[in-house]
């Protein structure tokens, strides 16, 4: 069997009736729709033939898309900063005034500069020197979500 490069590059030399095919292989029996470009279509199954080599999303992050198409249908805007949990071993990487600081998460706070703290409001405040909300300084709030 040919390597998933060379399949994937194979995607281009096919017919309009083999990649229906392949779209019908790799789409759980489904037929490929109607209007639906040449490129398009091959990156659909380019896609699919990927995540079964490589795996898919995870579940949780499958179920956040649902949620947050789910709720951008429903009222047209979505709200990103809910629940967002940051997993130990996540680092957080922040550019202020050209200098780039990198704090990791840990399961009982953060590790900047191999200082333990609580939270990210004392690293915020010790990198800017003045009193910024420590998840807004990280990108984890956006400003309009402190007036909520």
């Amino acid at each position: 069997m040919a390597g998933i490069a060379d399949q994937l590059a194979g995607l281009a030399t096919l017919s309009q009736a083999q990649l229906r095919t392949e779209w019908r292989k790799y789409h759980k029996g489904q037929f490929m729709p109607l209007g639906l470009g040449r490129d398009l279509a091959s990156r659909a199954i380019a896609w699919k033939m990927q995540e079964r080599v490589r795996g898919g999303l995870a579940p949780a992050a499958g179920r956040e898309l649902k949620r947050l198409a789910r709720q951008l249908r429903e009222s047209g805007d979505i709200d990103l900063g809910k629940d967002r949990q940051m997993k130990p071993g996540t680092k957080l990487v922040r550019q202020w005034h050209g200098t780039i600081y990198h704090v990791l998460v840990l399961e009982d706070g953060f590790q900047f500069q191999d200082r333990h703290y609580r939270s990210l409001t004392p690293i915020a405040r010790e990198i800017t020197g003045a009193a910024w909300s420590g998840p807004r300084f990280f990108g984890m709030k956006d400003r309009s979500d402190a007036s909520r």
